[in-house]
Order: structure tokens, then C-alpha cells, then sequence
């Protein structure tokens, strides 16, 4: 193989970008203030509350996604809140109980996804349900943008999510915010503040940061002391410039944007390739993953010649592109999925 076999695994194995890795080296020029108390971290809150269109949000910066949404909703709730979400959310699938453990109880009350998304009807059907002390007060929801399966949540739809959940804090995971932005081809306003989101992560590491998310409080009475609880939750980064600088790279140049325009682009030339193929996806492309329905002999035939990929939830398998994707390397996957498909 001639391409790394974790060209496809995910949009967390490729490096950093460019613009990010020269703020970085930059940002290491001589001593400057610790813990946030530096010209970077204030420049890269600044960038991004132009960038969401929000003067007034608080910002803080974490090491990692699962802190992130974890210290997000544990800023809304208390250890006797229900958050509602669907069942394949990363906050319920894949954060190891982090937001559970974060809150202190909150419970995860989970609803079926309709090709990823949560649903207005999903979630009168959750407040319809038992009010009594018995049962934990719901008190949030949170959708992921794009979703788990690479769909993106358009305004109109988010609206609606929010009028349903009248009177709810709404989280936002935004672990591929950016690439929902490019694939709406609108502002980041439009799909935040303008339909009432409270609280937003933003990924930096899948889109070419290093290991860097954001925490953003368009609803500004949730930061009330989230200093205290990002420090209590080990998030407090003591150089934290290492954590801000990168943004600072990709935001003040567009790279930000233009990461995850590279990344959905390579994503729908690897599903028109693989159409080409006779692979079809089990879920729109919107973004920057392909979700296929390739059988298990495939899959493994796949992973016999050396590639990385995953058997995902519902039995789908996930290709992710990202801002380092390459056209080499879909050729390099697209002739081996042909073999194995032809083999088959």
C-alpha cells in the first residue's frame, strides 16, 4: 500500500494543518502569560465570536471533545436533569459516561434517530412523558452537527428542534461544526444564534488543530463560573497558548472553512467513485463521512490489504475524509474496494 491505511479511518488521524502548525511554532517565541492570560488565547476568543456572530458569547478552550461536551452540559444541569438526545449520539455512545460523570447523575434520555437527527416529535414525545419526582426533570437537549452518520441539520430544521424543546437548554456537539458550515454553504450564525442555540463545541482537532475544542456560550448566564468547573475538571491548560494559538491560524486566514470545504469535497468524490463501483451509502453525504452499506466480506477483505476503517453502528461502514485527504488516496481505496467488491 502506498497511502497510509488510516487515509480513511477518521478525520482525527491526519496531522496538523499548515496554518495551524506555524501559529503554534509562533506562539512557542519566548514567555508569555500561563493559563489563558496571553495574547493568543484572547485573540483566538475573539476570532471566534466573530466567527459565530456572537460579541458577547464566552469562550473557553479544552483539551478534548469528551470534556468538552461533558463540561457544556454539566454547566446546564444538575445531578437530577434529563437531557434528551438521540440514541446514536456521541455524548451517549462514545464518551465513556463522561457526561454522566461530569453532571454528577444527569441522565442521557435517549430517542430514536431519524437518519441521525433528532427529532421535533422524538422530543414532544420525551416531555410527554412521566413529570413526577421519580423521574429525572428534563432540563436540556443536545444535537450533534453534523450527525454521527454525516447528515447535516438545516436552519428550518433546527428551528424546529428548538420550538419543540420551548423552554429547554439547547447544546449543540459541533465536533464537525465547520464541515456542516461548508456544507450548507451558509454562516455559522444561521445554524447557532439565529435558531437559538445556548451552548456550542467547536472541533478543532478534526479539522486540523491539535488536540483543541472550544466551548461557546451564546446563552452567556451558563459561563457563570464555568472557569471554577473547567479548572476543577483538569481542562485548565497551564500553557494554554498551545491550545489557542492553532485557532488563531485557521480562523484569521479562512483555513477554518476551507479545511472542511477540501475535506466534503474529497468525501463526495470518494462516494461518486465508489457509486462508480456499485457501492451505494446508507445515509445522505452531507459532510465529510460516507456511511456504506459494503458487506462483511468486503470489510474484511478491506482490512486484509491493510486498511483502517470501521464497521460503525447499524452495520455501516465509515470512511471519513479530512483536510489532508488526497486524490492518490481515494484512487488507492476505490481500486481495492473494487478487487474485494469483484472478489465478492
Amino acid at each position: 500500500m502506498d497511502v497510509s491505511p488510516y487515509a480513511f479511518a477518521s478525520d482525527n488521524t491526519s496531522g496538523l494543518c499548515p496554518e495551524a502548525l506555524a501559529a503554534l511554532v509562533a506562539a512557542n517565541d519566548g514567555p508569555t502569560g500561563a493559563y489563558g492570560d496571553d495574547p493568543w488565547t484572547t485573540q483566538a476568543a475573539e476570532l471566534i465570536r466573530d466567527l459565530v456572530g456572537a460579541p458577547e458569547a464566552e469562550v473557553f478552550f479544552a483539551l478534548t471533545g469528551t470534556a468538552a461536551n461533558s463540561m457544556a452540559l454539566a454547566a446546564a444541569c444538575l445531578p437530577h436533569h434529563g437531557v434528551i438526545c438521540t440514541d446514536v449520539a456521541h455524548v451517549h455512545t462514545d464518551e465513556c459516561g463522561a457526561p454522566e460523570f461530569f453532571t454528577g447523575g444527569t441522565k442521557l434520555i435517549t430517542t430514536p434517530h431519524v437518519g441521525g437527527k433528532l427529532t421535533p416529535e422524538a422530543i414532544t414525545a420525551a416531555r410527554s412523558g412521566r413529570r413526577d419526582v421519580h423521574f429525572p426533570r428534563i432540563r436540556a437537549i443536545s444535537v450533534t452537527q453534523a450527525t454521527e452518520f454525516g447528515t447535516v441539520y438545516r436552519p428550518d430544521e433546527l428551528a424546529a428542534i428548538r420550538a419543540a424543546a420551548d423552554g429547554l437548554i439547547m447544546h449543540m456537539d459541533g465536533a464537525r461544526f465547520a464541515n456542516a458550515v461548508a456544507g450548507l454553504g451558509l454562516s455559522p450564525r444561521e445554524i447557532l444564534g439565529d435558531v437559538g442555540v445556548d451552548v456550542v463545541t467547536l472541533g478543532g482537532a478534526k479539522n486540523g488543530l491539535p488536540l483543541s475544542e472550544a466551548i461557546v456560550f451564546l446563552s452567556t448566564d451558563l459561563a457563570e463560573e464555568f472557569a471554577y468547573r473547567r479548572k476543577q475538571s483538569g481542562q485548565l491548560a497551564s500553557k494554554m497558548r498551545v491550545l489557542s494559538a492553532s485557532w488563531v491560524g485557521v480562523l484569521g486566514d479562512g483555513a477554518w472553512l476551507a479545511n472542511a470545504q477540501h475535506a466534503n469535497r474529497m468525501a463526495a468524490e470518494l462516494e461518486s467513485r465508489l457509486a462508480e463501483i456499485g457501492v451505494r451509502t446508507a445515509y445522505p453525504r452531507q459532510a465529510n463521512g460516507l456511511f456504506l452499506d459494503l458487506s462483511d466480506a468486503a470489510f474484511t477483505a478491506l482490512e486484509d490489504r491493510g486498511w483502517h476503517i470501521y464497521q460503525f453502528t447499524g452495520g455501516v461502514t465509515r470512511m471519513m475524509c479530512s483536510w489532508a485527504t488526497t486524490h492518490e488516496e481515494i484512487d488507492a481505496i476505490c481500486a481495492d474496494v473494487e478487487a474485494v467488491v469483484a472478489a465478492a
